[in-house]
């Protein structure tokens, strides 16, 4: 009778693991620009470093 390849089982079931893993992190990455709560913007939409300079109205020219 052969004798069980443990080394084989055992690469098998590192693949699944790494797999596993990567699935996991790709679907946390999918879900990031979903987050309503972005952590790198504030509630109102404006980049933040934005705040201190004045809006200017749509159309207007800087003369």
């Amino acid at each position: 009778m052969a004798t069980p390849n443990y080394g084989y089982e055992k690469r098998q079931r590192e693949l699944a693991k790494k797999k596993k893993k990567e699935e996991k992190l790709r679907s946390k990455t999918q879900r990031r620009p979903d987050d309503p709560q972005g952590d790198d913007q504030p509630a109102d939409g404006q980049p933040m470093g934005d705040a201190g300079t004045p809006e200017q109205p749509a159309g207007a020219t800087g003369a």
